[in-house]
């Protein structure tokens, strides 16, 4: 007979992961229970972040893109077709949106680097709000540490979760905006099953072109097409998005080793610091700008939000602060971000300023 001990490391990972799911999973019923808003995502991370502090953490490769793939419809399916026209209507604030948001991250970039030691090539990397795979990206291009650049980004999007939802919850009036929501279409199993299908099928050749956030990006796209003709065949139901904030804040929480907090307390000091100063001052612009453009202020405060775009997305369906108009900021600051953060760096080196 075969020896056994041979298939007990195959069998370790599922438990590990089996657990880890699990611990995620009651966080995030703990926090709902108490009415924290984003509960499920955040009591997800920091129960995965305890539970890493003192034992080994995993989670299964395709919860995240699974529960992204529902996350998109859910967010796409509220683009109806006059919710798509009034945020085409506001192209020129999300395009100045995006513009602010780059801006500011060159600001903040040289306060980053001074509290890091890190070099100006890097820093420039781990200031600007792009998405962690966004910047992790463009910096392996450019030849700046890729490393420090994940670290950085993780700490500025988990700073930006623990404290815009609160904030945004407690402080900010609920409701669908007018021109931006619209109303939910009813739960049908099979028309959601050929949602995540046709999501599925768009997402594929995205991930394939190396598209960061294609889970999301092709069924946000597919829902946006079907609910903008009047044809989308199901709503997604709110457990489902509860589902999408636990895998989100697993997988978030996963990162926070105790190793991983650890190896710098420099570059974590410097990362957190700089993403509150980015917080406050794109949140300072955000008011004004709302003000002058009659947009919802809080939806502007959380669209300028230096946060990743699945996060910020989650966060405005949470707490139905214009869904429509936050997704459209964070697309088009990650499209500015793809076009315009790699040629504004080799402009930097050309004039000597991230040298």
């Amino acid at each position: 007979m075969p020896p056994l001990p041979p298939l007990l490391p195959a069998l370790a990972p599922n438990r590990i992961q089996l657990r880890t799911v699990l611990v995620a999973t009651l966080a995030g019923a703990g926090l709902h229970l108490l009415h924290v808003p984003l509960a499920w995502m955040i009591g997800a991370m920091l129960g995965t972040a305890a539970l890493a502090w003192h034992l080994p953490v995993a989670v299964p490769g395709w919860l995240r893109p699974a529960g992204l793939v529902f996350l998109g419809l859910a967010l796409g399916s509220t683009f109806s077709g006059p919710v798509l026209a009034a945020v085409t209507g506001a192209l020129p604030v999300l395009l100045l949106g995006g513009l602010v948001a780059i801006g500011s991250g060159l600001v903040v970039a040289r306060l980053f680097t001074r509290l890091a030691g890190t070099d100006r090539q890097t820093g420039f990397f781990c200031a600007v709000p792009g998405g962690i795979v966004v910047m992790a990206v463009l910096a392996q291009e450019a030849g700046a540490s890729v490393a420090t650049v994940t670290l950085a980004q993780t700490l500025r999007v988990l700073v930006v979760v623990l404290t815009f939802p609160p904030l945004l919850g407690w402080l900010a009036p609920h409701g669908s905006f007018g021109a931006f929501g619209a109303m939910q279409e009813a739960f049908w199993l099979p028309g959601l099953a050929a949602m995540a299908a046709g999501g599925l099928l768009v997402a594929w050749p995205l991930q394939r072109l190396g598209l960061a956030n294609p889970w999301m990006l092709g069924p946000c796209g597919f829902a946006i097409a079907l609910a903008a003709s009047g044809t989308l065949p199901s709503g997604v139901p709110v457990a489902l998005v509860d589902a999408a904030q636990v895998a989100m804040g697993a997988t978030l929480g996963t990162r926070l080793t105790r190793s991983f907090l650890l190896a710098s307390h420099r570059l974590v000091l410097a990362s957190t610091i700089s993403a509150a100063v980015l917080s406050v001052l794109l949140s300072l612009i955000a008011v004004p700008v709302a003000l002058a453009t009659g947009l919802p202020v809080a939806a502007l405060i959380l669209g300028l939000a230096p946060g990743g775009m699945p996060e910020m997305a989650l966060t405005a369906k949470a707490l139905e602060l214009a869904v429509p108009l936050v997704l459209g900021f964070h697309l088009t600051r990650t499209v500015l971000c793809n076009l315009l953060v790699g040629p504004i760096h080799r402009l930097g080196l050309r004039f000597g300023l991230l040298g």
